[in-house]
């Protein structure tokens, strides 16, 4: 049986259609577990990977800036086609469209940058977080709980998540503007970098949405909204290995409407900022458009 996480090493193995025609077009496939809407962290780290194939190697992503714009079809192979805006002496910059059945379900815009010498500072990781060994997994909280979320929560996600200060899977166990979150990919990632970038921007997506929800003092059962990622952006910092514990610190500055605002912030067990997320969302009561 092929294990979630060499689900994801595969999905961010793009096929290279316009290899023939020397043009910059990949294509992207789902696994079939889950949900029938794709993952919005899927499409972004398959376009990170499409604008990444375009970049020599020296030259790592290092920001990108997405608009979701149509919920994705899982049985369908998603398209990405790459357009090459600059190649400059540090930076190289590339626009990212996903697409499905002729019409676009994501636009991004990767900066990539060759590494140089300069400021080094950053803010610091919040002290006193229980360790992520002496947390529950979401299989052992959610054990004996037969609900298809339940399930994907517990057995179909490529990364362990582990909540210090309690999850939001079921109960709110307090009002918070915080979100905390230890992840890690369930088995060894391999020694590529820009996979290893990729699937933390795959991660990313999965909790920041929640971070609205615990300030409003609702969980994923309570909030009954349709939920949906509208935007997102992440800067890499620093190198980072997703198959080792990252910290992801996740605040709620603002909602209004029908949107939410969450920034976060992604540290290693040493303390290192290695990247910061911004997301804006829609959480909008059910039965409304």
């Amino acid at each position: 049986m092929t294990s979630t996480t060499q689900l994801l090493l595969g999905l961010l193995e793009l096929d290279d259609v316009g290899a023939r025609t020397h043009e910059d077009i990949y294509v992207g496939h789902t696994p079939a577990l889950g949900p029938p809407r794709v993952f919005g962290g899927q499409v972004l780290a398959q376009a990170a990977m499409a604008a990444t194939y375009t970049v020599d190697d020296e030259r790592p992503i290092h920001s990108l800036h997405g608009y979701f714009l149509r919920p994705g079809d899982t049985g369908t192979p998603i398209t990405y086609g790459v357009d090459r805006l600059r190649d400059g002496r540090s930076f190289s910059a590339r626009r990212v469209h996903a697409y499905q059945n002729g019409v676009p379900i994501l636009s991004m815009i990767a900066s990539f940058e060759t590494p140089g010498e300069g400021l080094d500072f950053q803010d610091t990781m919040p002290q006193g977080v229980a360790d992520p060994e002496s947390l529950p997994t979401a299989a052992e909280e959610l054990a004996g709980i037969d609900h298809p979320m339940a399930r994907l929560w517990a057995e179909h996600r490529p990364f362990d998540m582990r909540y210090p200060e309690g999850s939001v899977y079921l109960t709110t166990p307090s009002v918070t503007e915080r979100n905390m979150v230890w992840m890690r990919t369930k088995e060894p990632f391999g020694d590529d970098p820009a996979l290893h970038r990729a699937a933390l921007a795959y991660g990313s997506d999965y909790t920041l949405i929640e971070t609205a929800l615990r300030r409003a003092g609702m969980n994923w059962i309570s909030a009954g909204a349709n939920i949906a990622s509208l935007d997102h952006a992440m800067w890499w910092h620093r190198p980072a290995r997703v198959d080792e514990w990252l910290l992801y610190v996740q605040e709620a500055p603002s909602a209004q409407g029908a949107r939410a605002l969450i920034r976060a912030s992604v540290y290693n067990r040493q303390g290192e900022l290695v990247a910061t997320v911004m997301q804006e969302g829609m959480v909008r009561p059910a039965g409304r458009d």
